[in-house]
């Protein structure tokens, strides 16, 4: 009782990479919000588990995983088959990889989509389902470079190899590497639920 009591040390607070602030879509993507969520989250689970499988199993290991959307087991089958993407999902790639890192006074804490790890790179790959595409890396919303520049920030705090960061656009199969630069500049710019920057 004669003691003066201890500081009490402050719990740096867990944001999600997707919780930074900044545009995700450009105009015109069409669906309301929600629905894009339900369809972005559905192919996701796609894409995590099927590679999991041989193609032959894929429509009943999708039945168990979705329920009446075959739009997306083809969407998800073209991605799959696409030779220019087989580096993704071959033996030894990674899917919903957790990880987590200190961010200024804050903690990161995520789930990279694709992970592919060799002796060379790092490469992190997130799915971006929106309706409208970006025509270069230039036009990608700022939400979603902010939520690049997190994983690339966590990513270097855990690899010795060099890091790159890219997205599967999957409405049009295509994969868009990020400058690393340009991530970076939009996680600096990120806000945090108010507080401000980190």
């Amino acid at each position: 009782m004669t003691q003066p009591a201890e500081r009490t040390t402050t719990v740096a607070l867990s944001l999600l990479p997707s919780d930074l602030g900044g545009a995700k879509a450009l105009p015109g993507d069409g669906e309301d919000t929600e629905t894009a969520k339900a369809r972005g989250s559905a192919l996701h689970l796609l894409l995590q588990h099927l590679p999991d499988h041989p193609p032959p199993a894929w429509d009943s290991v999708a039945a168990q995983l979705v329920q009446g959307a075959p739009d997306l087991l083809a969407e998800a089958r073209r991605l799959l088959t696409d030779p220019a993407l087989q580096p993704l999902f071959a033996p030894g790639s990674l899917a919903e990889v957790s990880l987590t890192a200190p961010w200024g006074q804050h903690h990161l804490l995520g789930a990279i989509d694709r992970l592919v790890v060799t002796p060379d790179q790092v490469l992190a790959v997130d799915y971006k389902s929106n309706r409208t595409v970006p025509a270069d890396a230039s036009a990608v919303p700022d939400g979603i470079l902010r939520q690049m520049g997190a994983y690339l920030h966590m990513l270097q705090a855990i690899f010795a190899q060099p890091v790159a960061v890219a997205i599967l656009w999957t409405q049009t199969g295509t994969l868009m590497p990020l400058d690393p630069d340009i991530v970076r500049a939009a996680l600096a710019r990120a806000t945090t639920s108010g507080t401000g920057n980190p």
